[in-house]
């Protein structure tokens, strides 16, 4: 959920440099590193697949949890492009740190197609609001609205009381919320130990951190100017049962190349608990993109 203040190129330009890290226990060719990118922060990244295979893929995770959980889908697209997933920073085994955890400072692969969930969403509008999109193949963002920032606050009070309550609970406890959350985002069985790691995860970011970086994300600023720039290919996957469905809607109606689709029967982790469906959409978006690159290609 973080961008780190420079383009993604940063990221990927350092993973071939000066990384080490043991190999990630995953599918073959997977690789895990530390990524330096400056200010004393190094970022935990997974990736596989040959630069060479087609677009990146970027996947971007949400609030309190970290690369893995994009596991399925790494194991899925490695075979044919080349992925990256990270720990933003303060979340996972990236560096914590108490400055720059907000969207506006957390992502900095050439023309990859970035994949944000949930908090992560706010991530990519954040890049899109400070560079533009024309160093991006497309955009795919998974059930989350794009924050209107403060305004929200007077739209929808109750939406906001809830969420301010929330923080509360968090601070006090933060594992039975954490577990309390992941119960209610992911609602298919998942495989033995996956919810006591992601609650795990959630643990390594400190409670005063993760309170900063929600309010950051969701009343900070308004980011919804971003939708306006996307003249890229978009894929927007939301689940049917969001209460942001409306909003989601709405928004993929101010860009002007986006696709958006619904999964029925998930929760919020639609691709944890649709992953089938989930990478059905993703890999038609991305080869839709392939083939609209060849026939442009003069």
């Amino acid at each position: 959920m973080k961008l780190f203040c420079r383009p993604i190129v940063v990221l990927v330009a350092g993973i071939a440099a000066n990384a080490a890290a043991g190999p990630a226990d995953s599918a073959p060719g997977m690789r895990e590193r530390k990524v330096d990118v400056g200010e004393g922060v190094s970022l935990r990244v997974i990736e596989a697949g040959q630069a060479a295979a087609g677009p990146t893929l970027v996947f971007v995770p949400g609030w309190s949890t970290d690369a893995d959980i994009w596991r399925q889908q790494l194991d899925r697209f490695a075979p044919t492009y080349r992925v990256i997933a990270f720990d933003p920073r303060s979340q996972g085994q990236s560096t914590i740190t108490t400055s720059g955890d907000t969207p506006e400072m957390r992502l900095g692969a050439h023309h990859p197609v970035l994949i944000g969930w949930s908090q992560g969403v706010q991530d990519l509008a954040a890049y899109i609001e400070r560079y533009g999109t024309h160093d991006l193949t497309g955009l795919v963002l998974v059930d989350a609205a794009v924050s209107d920032g403060a305004d929200g606050i007077s739209a929808r009070p109750e939406e906001a009381s809830a969420q301010f309550k929330m923080f509360v609970v968090y601070q006090a406890h933060q594992e039975e919320y954490l577990r309390g959350m992941m119960g209610a985002i992911i609602t298919k069985p998942q495989p033995p130990g996956a919810i006591d790691r992601l609650v795990a995860t959630g643990l390594k970011t400190p409670p005063a951190i993760g309170v900063a970086m929600l309010v950051a994300d969701l009343f900070g600023v308004n980011r919804t100017a971003a939708l306006k720039k996307i003249d890229c290919a978009t894929l927007i996957i939301a689940s049917a049962k969001s209460y942001e469905l409306a909003r989601q809607q709405a928004g993929a109606s101010q860009i002007s190349h986006a696709r958006f689709e619904k999964i029925d029967d998930a929760a919020h982790a639609v691709f944890l608990d649709r992953p089938k469906r989930f990478g059905e959409l993703l890999e038609k978006f991305v080869k839709d993109l392939a083939t609209a690159s060849a026939g442009s290609t003069p």
